[in-house]
């Protein structure tokens, strides 16, 4: 073959076998005349091809066995070797046609010779440049295998097209999922380690666009909703520690002026929800009656509205099926209900509310806040209370935890005057109880605003603080945020400008109140808080007073439209200052508004409650609105007085004493609360009734003042609650989590008071474990929580 290299067109085939006789190229075939077939040999390049020497031909037939091949072959001395169709060595350059290798010329033939001889006796000789063989038409029989063949590639061409699209589902499943959480167009669900749904909630300011979220590691972001509306949302996922998940979820608008909602539901009958804020009608867990439309989420006095939030809240709510939720601080937040669906309704807005924006920031609102799942309702709880409450840093007095509070509101009210307050603190020692301290309250000032004692009704009082003491009574006074208009320290108010002003800033804002018209102490400024508290400290100093009773200082009493010292985002925030105030008097203080104050070492004391039974403010809504304080981090707890204020047109009985019956039993449950206050004296009934109080005042001092000072002390370290929930020793009992008639002082007394009227006795519920009577050495095996039957009069019994 490298000898033919140069003298003649080179064709190389490869053959498929049709019939046994055309194993071969050869002259019979009928590719060429046997006169042009000069040599043929086996192609030293690739096996089963062979390589014939051709002279040029005008006409081409190839054979009909044989089918053409790709060969690349270096003819030595000629152009870089190339690819060409087998049936000949066609260059692709022009110039290499014309002049590389020049045409035999003819006539040159003139007998048969020896391969070799012709090599060197020939010139060049190519294909003609317009050479286009006439090809082969398909056979009939191959037709239906390429209709096969291209059906085969439009099939797997469809496969391919259906996986991308299953792929980009999948990538953006993965990107609408965070950890044990679910997110779609209108909210997101949240499941625990065992699969189970705990949490679910729904966008209800819009809808998300699901093409515009993206995920980065642990946080999972959207830009626009689905009507293309932009706004800046994300769900991160934080595992604080290895049996809780938390996710940061925030909604932010871009533009001012719109609300941000989201609904979140309480689920079905076996879930059930605590926590929120102090209410009119208490009840645990939540129940929501009606519908309420978003309001702003402060302290209000429960008096002025049945819907109204009380004076002490947080924005916290805790499920027994082990999920929290804590809105954050900066969010303008307002809370309704909608009773058909089981759900409350989480909203952000800055038009016509109290909130302001943070000076400097458009009015667009945010809707932030953190859910977190655990093991079970108590540990997550206590996650929760660790990560988002302070914690009281000291204990109050003793003796607060130990003895009564004597009050003379019910029994004085506003005629209240020295030789009443005598007499009074003499008819405690006859009739033989002890006392934390006397409490001086409403009215014993000329004017509401004043400092000092009215002479008029207390024409010596040091003399008679002289006599309280040395009867060994410490004697408290009522104070409270408003200076009236008539009072003689109204002028200086407003000249050193202590008070909230109008929106303007330029006068103060008067506001009306249970005791007339009056400004407002702003306490976010400082000579505001040194004014007051230097007035309180005199008194002190002037009367030996113990400490005060701080009342009022919820935001419903703030003008609606006002301004301060320190501009406020969230009204709260006033509240909050006010309960400052009570620090420096910290040991037998109390006060009735609570907001991030739990670091304030007082008493919290409930709303004034009405002299009822039920519910609305009586004595059914004492338990569950003591659990409920005590879930929000309040733990020291003063149920206000026994029996209630006794207002008539808010009393069963009708008089100016509470009904007998009533006042007993709310005498049973206080003794086992973290402090007991009488107002209504027990000698205003009869000795039966002297006799019980007694009893129930001796068992406080022996059997629940003991481990209330023991559960106070590991409050500042722990952050639990003195009042616990039947829960707390018992996550995973569901009647537990229902049970609103019996508490837990601690894990390890428990009691059942007899709250209905003319019963005397009632079931108790007590969770596994071992219980025996506190008047009992027997223990009473329980197994898996069974309710013990018909215990005489009011249950305690210890584990």
């Amino acid at each position: 073959m490298r000898a033919l290299a140069r003298a003649a067109t080179i064709v190389c085939v490869g053959w498929t076998t049709v019939s046994p006789g055309h194993p071969a190229l050869n002259a019979a075939c009928g590719l060429y005349a046997q006169s042009y077939l000069l040599s043929v040999s086996p192609c030293e390049h690739r096996s089963g091809m062979q390589c014939a020497v051709i002279t040029p031909q005008p006409s081409y037939y190839p054979c009909p066995n044989l089918r053409p091949a790709r060969f690349r072959l270096a003819l030595s001395g000629g152009p870089p070797a190339r690819s060409f169709l087998n049936w000949g060595l066609m260059p692709q350059n022009s110039q290499e046609n014309s002049q590389a290798y020049p045409r035999r010329r003819s006539g040159s033939h003139t007998g048969r010779k020896t391969p070799e001889t012709l090599a060197a006796a020939t010139m060049y000789t190519f294909l003609p440049d317009n050479f286009s063989p006439t090809k082969p038409k398909p056979s009939k029989e191959l037709k239906p295998l390429l209709g096969s063949a291209v059906l085969g590639l439009l099939l797997v061409l469809a496969a391919v097209v259906a996986w991308c699209y299953y792929s980009a589902s999948l990538r953006k499943a993965e990107r609408l999922r965070a950890e044990l959480l679910d997110l779609n167009r209108g909210g997101f669900s949240i499941r625990n380690q065992k699969g189970e749904q705990v949490f679910r909630l729904a966008f209800r300011s819009g809808v998300l666009d699901l093409d515009s979220c993206s995920r980065d590691g642990a946080l999972l972001g959207c830009s626009r909703t689905a009507d293309g509306r932009p706004l800046h949302f994300f769900i991160q996922t934080v595992r604080p520690k290895d049996t809780v998940m938390c996710y940061r979820v925030r909604w932010e608008e871009a533009a001012p002026g719109r609300a941000v909602e989201h609904a979140m539901f309480l689920g079905d009958a076996g879930a059930h929800w605590y926590g929120g804020a102090e209410m009119k009608t208490q009840h645990w867990p939540i129940r929501l009656d009606g519908q309420q439309e978003p309001q702003p989420f402060v302290t209000s006095d429960v008096y002025s509205s049945d819907a109204a939030f009380g004076g002490i809240l947080e924005r916290y709510w805790l499920s027994s099926r082990a999920a929290a939720i804590k809105v954050n601080d900066s969010v303008p937040f307002h809370l309704g209900w909608n009773s058909t669906e089981r759900s409350l309704r989480l909203q952000a807005r800055y038009h016509d509310t109290p909130y302001k924006p943070p000076a400097g920031r458009a009015a667009a609102p945010e809707l932030s806040y953190r859910v977190c799942v655990g093991s079970d309702v108590t540990s997550i709880h206590k996650y929760m209370v660790r990560r988002y409450f302070n914690k009281p840093s000291r204990v109050p007095a003793p003796e607060a935890f130990r003895d009564p509070i004597w009050s003379t509101w019910v029994l004085y009210g506003r005629a209240v005057d020295q030789d009443k307050v005598q007499r009074f603190a003499q008819q405690i020692r006859q009739h033989r109880f002890n006392s934390s301290h006397l409490e001086i309250d409403d009215m014993y000032t000329p004017a509401y605003g004043d400092f000092d004692f009215d002479e008029a009704k207390f024409p010596n009082a040091s003399d008679m603080f002289r006599r309280l003491r040395d009867a060994g009574f410490r004697v408290t006074l009522w104070v409270h945020p408003f200076v009236n208009y008539n009072s003689s320290r109204f002028g200086e108010g407003v000249e050193r400008e202590l008070f909230v002003r109008e929106p303007t800033g330029r006068l103060p804002a008067l506001v009306r109140w249970w005791n007339g018209i009056g400004a407002v102490l702003d306490f976010t400024r400082p000579e505001a808080r040194d004014w007051f508290q230097g007035h309180l400290r005199r008194l002190r100093s002037r009367y030996s007073v113990a400490s005060f009773k701080f009342d009022a200082g919820e935001v419903s009493y703030l003008p609606r439209d006002f301004s301060t010292y320190r501009p406020l985002s969230d009204p709260n925030i006033w509240s909050r200052r006010y309960t400052e105030m009570a620090l420096p008097f910290f040991s037998l203080a109390e006060v009735r508004v609570g907001y991030q104050s739990q670091n304030i070492s007082c008493f919290f004391r409930l709303v004034d409650r009405d002299s009822v039974w039920g519910y609305d403010l009586g004595l059914r809504s004492l338990i569950p609105a003591v659990l409920t304080v005590s879930m929000l981090g309040y733990p020291f707890i003063l149920p206000d007085m026994v029996g209630g204020n006794a207002v008539s047109e808010r009393s069963t009985s009708g008089g100016d004493v509470p009904e007998r019956e009533l006042y007993v039993r709310w005498l049973e449950v206080a003794a086992f609360m973290p402090a007991m206050q009488f107002s209504v004296p027990p000698w205003r009934y009869d000795a039966e009734v002297v006799a019980i109080a007694h009893k129930f005042t001796a068992l406080r001092a022996s059997l629940v003042a003991p481990l209330l000072l023991e559960l106070a002390g590991e409050v500042t370290d722990t952050g639990d609650p003195i009042v616990r929930p039947l829960w707390w020793i018992a996550p995973g009992d569901e009647t537990a989590h229902r049970i609103d008639s019996q508490f837990l002082i601690g894990d390890t007394l428990l009691v059942a008071p007899v709250l209905e009227p003319g019963k005397q006795e009632r079931d108790v519920y007590l969770p596994a474990g071992k219980w025996r009577s506190y008047k009992a050495a027997q223990p009473i095996p329980m197994r898996g929580g069974l309710p013990r039957p018909a215990l005489k009069k009011t249950a305690a019994a210890t584990g």
